[in-house]
């Protein structure tokens, strides 16, 4: 049941990043117990993908002889973490100091956008604003358009959740070899500010012009973008190391000698257009067949339906279908300990009897 087994986190009910932080531990093995309002109660999203394989519970989190019971239960946990504004916990009696103090052994996770310091840390803001602050956002587009929003992946999901999940484990695993716990303070800023250490890395050595659309990876080379089809579909072209994009040039039959000269960024704009005219010419199934066993280094762009059935995801089974819900499997993947998704989100509060009955809480001060 994965390589968290055995660990028990309490999870306080947010929204995005925080919840998807506990879906990762949960795929894990980890037992989440997810604390939602008490008004939350009984409502059911089987497809509220954040909340698969957890336990759910409700609270009155303003109700002093609830907060009690939830000061027991965390007694009993090794992790807890919460995505609330700095402070709020601390107003609820539920501060690092409070449960610290009550578990040494305590791994104390924290989201925020802007951290639990600093003279934005109390405002509010999304992805967007995160990413913005961080130099990725303004990286992200082409040199005529504004800067383009990369969904919420790289503030809330990449230098959020994710950044929390590798946060609180290595956190356990200091807790376990000390007995010592701690305050992880995960800030979407941050996380999104170490995804883009690569990019400062190359600007440092003269390697990146901050300036959209202008680099190697930013959809300025004409061997590194995505190509329009014959049938309006895409393909993506990552034909980097010189042995690929020499496949790459033989596959598309092109004999052009200024083709040979493939890092000379003042061709790129000529090289890209001779490469989308010859990818007009063929539907994106035909490049699939041309390109296909080939090292050159390209594949079809995919939507989310495309994605479950195509058989490099069917034959690693990326996908799981449960009660009709067939979703993302767990990642990564263990050799011993297999990940494993135990079941769909479920109606918010239902395991509270057996939660109190577990941990010895009274249920009546949940209700």
């Amino acid at each position: 049941m994965g390589p968290l087994n055995g660990i028990k986190i309490l999870e306080f009910s947010g929204i995005g990043p925080g919840p998807y932080c506990g879906m990762l531990l949960a795929d894990l093995g980890a037992d989440v117990i997810r604390i939602s309002k008490n008004e939350s109660r009984g409502l059911n999203n089987k497809f509220d993908i954040h909340n698969r394989s957890k336990r759910s519970m409700t609270a009155d989190l303003k109700n002093k002889d609830t907060i009690n019971e939830i000061l027991k239960l965390i007694d009993q946990m090794d992790v807890i973490f919460e995505g609330y504004r700095p402070g709020v916990m601390e107003k609820l009696g539920l501060g690092p100091g409070v449960c610290l103090d009550r578990n040494p052994k305590l791994v104390y996770g924290r989201m925020t956008g802007w951290g639990q310091s600093g003279p934005m840390s109390h405002l509010a803001g999304h992805d967007i604003n995160y990413i913005g602050l961080s130099g990725a956002l303004n990286a992200i587009g082409r040199k005529d358009s504004n800067p383009i929003p990369p969904l919420n992946l790289i503030g809330d999901y990449g230098g959020g959740g994710m950044h929390l999940a590798f946060g609180i484990v290595s956190g356990l695993i200091h807790s376990i070899k000390t007995g010592e716990g701690q305050v992880v303070d995960s800030a979407m800023v941050d996380g999104s500010l170490s995804l883009m250490s690569f990019f400062y890395s190359l600007k440092e050595m003269g390697h990146w012009e901050d300036k959209r659309e202008s680099n190697l990876l930013d959809g300025f080379a004409h061997f590194y973008d995505t190509y329009e089809c014959s049938d309006k579909k895409f393909i993506a072209i990552g034909s980097i190391e010189p042995q690929f994009y020499q496949e790459l040039l033989t596959k598309l039959e092109i004999d052009d000698e200024s083709f040979l000269d493939q890092f000379n960024k003042k061709l790129w704009p000529d090289l890209k257009k001779i490469i989308a005219l010859k990818i007009k010419s063929k539907s994106r199934s035909e490049w699939v067949e041309i390109f296909s066993d080939s090292d050159a280094c390209v594949t079809p762009v995919l939507q989310m339906e495309e994605a479950k059935i195509d058989p490099h995801n069917v034959a690693r089974e990326a996908f799981t279908n449960i009660d009709e819900f067939n979703q993302p499997s767990p990642s990564p993947r263990y050799s011993k300990t297999k990940p494993q998704i135990k079941y769909n989100a479920k109606e918010i509060g239902v395991d509270l009897d057996d939660i109190c009955n577990e941990f010895n809480l009274t249920k009546e001060s949940f209700i």
